[in-house]
């Protein structure tokens, strides 16, 4: 004789709980010279152990505002496309946290296929950026940053050679950030759209 089922207490659904979310800000991103400074703004929200999940076609962005976040942070070193290497880390000039800057896409699996990068020893010092990250790298924080780039419809750009966003690109694109878990849950993102 089989038990009953018995869902979850309070999801009435057998999930898991979902984690709560921030509401989520709609940045307009003109020019790859914006998306920097978008990055750069979001660096000041950062700080060790925060890990944020890249998300956006070919380039769309994601690149250059990695590049941005890594001048917010003051680390050292070129912050360029870690396609072929997988993940790159670059170390604080100053006090703050190194950028580890990792690049999914060529990882079919999830974080199983990732455990050689030592990611969750990487993460309670340092601010981990995952380009191609969603469905991959979640299980590594309850707590995490969504950054989802999109172009405007009907525009289309190329990779650069490295992988990176092309310099002369200047579609229009739309930067949605959503916080995820305990950590963001009262985080006001709203610095993230102020005006230069």
């Amino acid at each position: 004789m089989s038990t009953p089922h018995r869902p979850n207490a309070g999801t009435g659904t057998g999930a898991a709980p979902k984690a709560p979310e921030s509401p989520a800000v709609r940045i307009p991103v003109g020019t790859p010279d914006r998306m920097r400074e978008t990055g750069r703004r979001l660096a000041r929200l950062l700080r060790p152990g925060d890990l944020v999940l890249l998300t956006g076609e070919l380039g769309a962005g994601k690149t250059t505002l990695t590049r941005g976040l890594g001048e917010g942070l003051g680390v050292r070193g070129a912050v360029t496309s870690p396609t072929f290497v997988i993940a790159r880390v670059h170390p604080p000039l100053g006090d703050g946290p190194p950028l580890v800057h990792v690049d999914a896409y060529r990882l079919g699996g999830g974080l199983e296929e990732m455990e050689d990068l030592d990611l969750d020893v990487s993460l309670p010092e340092s601010v981990v950026v995952v380009e191609w990250g969603e469905g991959r790298v979640e299980e590594l924080s309850e707590d995490r940053l969504h950054v989802v780039i999109e172009r405007a419809a009907g525009t289309a750009g190329t990779a650069g050679e490295d992988g990176a966003d092309p310099p002369e690109d200047h579609d229009t694109r739309t930067v949605t950030v959503t916080g995820v878990g305990g950590r963001w849950a009262g985080a006001d993102l709203s610095a993230l759209t102020a005006t230069a």
